[in-house]
């Protein structure tokens, strides 16, 4: 029984054809949250968010946070995409 030697070869990456570069996955969430942040809700909590993160900013003494505006701001944008994101994911 006689078996054929074959080498294996391995190409430099120069002389294979240049392979098609894949599309970068998009992630559906980070899509409608910027959709979500543009609706007039979104909009109003965020503004009162950025106000508070100003006013918090200007003074160099307070214990004022801005925790509840930035809560309000996530649930509002949250329930958002909520209703959108399983519409299209498949």
């Amino acid at each position: 029984m006689v078996l054929d030697r074959k080498m294996l070869t391995f190409g430099d990456p120069d002389d294979e054809e240049e392979e098609e570069e894949e599309e970068e996955m998009v992630d559906p969430l980070e899509t409608i949250r910027a959709k979500c942040e543009q609706t007039e809700h979104c909009v109003h909590t965020k503004e009162r968010l950025e106000s508070c993160g100003a006013r918090v900013g200007s003074r160099s003494n307070t214990t004022e946070e801005c925790t509840e505006e930035l809560f309000d701001f996530l649930h509002a944008r949250d329930h958002c995409v909520a209703h959108k994101l399983f519409h299209q994911v498949k």
